[in-house]
């Protein structure tokens, strides 16, 4: 009956219990990680990265924490991007590169990286400066071919790994490191450097023919060296047939031109071929 008559205190302890449980429940989805500060310390991780554990079961939903006490920061727990700017390199073969590359990161330790620098977009910021050191000193030791070849994923692969034993103090793991654009810049610098490379490609092209024409020298020459072998044991054996070849060549040298006059006397020896072996004799 006292609750009938007087309901105002009840309201107002049911207003309070309201408060505690919605101050001391909090929601956390399945792609954050929920850090626990207790009086701006971190307690405690709720639904924490581990890449053993199997999606929907590292603790994601409701969880508890002592009110007006402990607060909750959310850190994403899904695997961000990291947009790099334009980066000056200097190859090996002293060309000067705008290298395009990104990155893909994610958080691996929220207390870590709470702690060392307070927020993701510093995370990002942090890890752009390291990996912008990494790709100069890296791609510095290579030519500029090499960016142009299956070994740039080699480069970038040794690149990841530097970049991560840094990445751990700031509780982050670099994911995939990748260049999207290496070119010359424009103007006068990719002019030059069209023209060296014009240069030497019709060098290395003159080299080439020189090559193949001393070689094909040596063909031939070794072809008409086996040619006038087989004709001398040919020859060799058959003499008649020998001579009657010889006068063949001298006949097709002779008349080739259809327009040419020949004056001979009929004893001349060089048209015995014509009279007959046997009438030449």
């Amino acid at each position: 009956m006292s609750i009938v008559k007087n309901p105002i205190p009840w309201a107002v302890l049911a207003i309070i219990v309201g408060v505690v449980l919605s101050s001391a429940l909090f929601t956390v989805p399945e792609t954050k990680q929920a850090l626990v500060l207790r009086l701006g310390k971190p307690e405690r991780i709720v639904n924490k990265y581990n890449a053993k554990t199997p999606f929907g079961l590292a603790g994601a939903g409701l969880a508890l924490k002592v009110p007006f006490i402990e607060n909750v920061v959310f850190i994403e727990k899904r695997v961000l991007d990291l947009d790099m700017p334009e980066q000056m390199v200097l190859s090996t073969d002293q060309l000067r590169l705008v290298v395009d590359a990104f990155a893909r990161f994610r958080i691996t330790n929220p207390q870590r990286m709470y702690e060392t620098v307070g927020s993701e977009d510093r995370t990002a910021e942090a890890l752009a400066r390291i990996l912008a050191s990494r790709l100069r000193n890296e791609l510095g030791k290579q030519p500029f071919s090499a960016l142009l070849t299956p070994e740039r994923s080699q480069m970038m692969d040794v690149i990841q790994q530097s970049v991560n034993k840094q990445a751990k103090q700031y509780g982050a793991e670099i994911v995939d490191v990748r260049i999207m654009r290496a070119d010359l810049p424009t103007g006068a610098p990719l002019d030059s450097a069209f023209a060296r490379m014009r240069s030497a490609r019709q060098q290395e092209a003159l080299t080439i023919r020189a090559q193949g024409a001393k070689q094909a020298q040596l063909v031939r020459a070794e072809a008409d060296a086996n040619a006038a072998r087989i004709y001398a044991e040919s020859f060799g054996a058959d003499k008649d047939f020998y001579a009657f070849y010889r006068a063949m060549q001298a006949y097709r040298t002779t008349f080739n031109n259809n327009n040419a006059t020949v004056v001979l006397s009929t004893d001349n020896e060089f048209l015995h071929e014509f009279e007959g072996r046997k009438k030449a004799r």
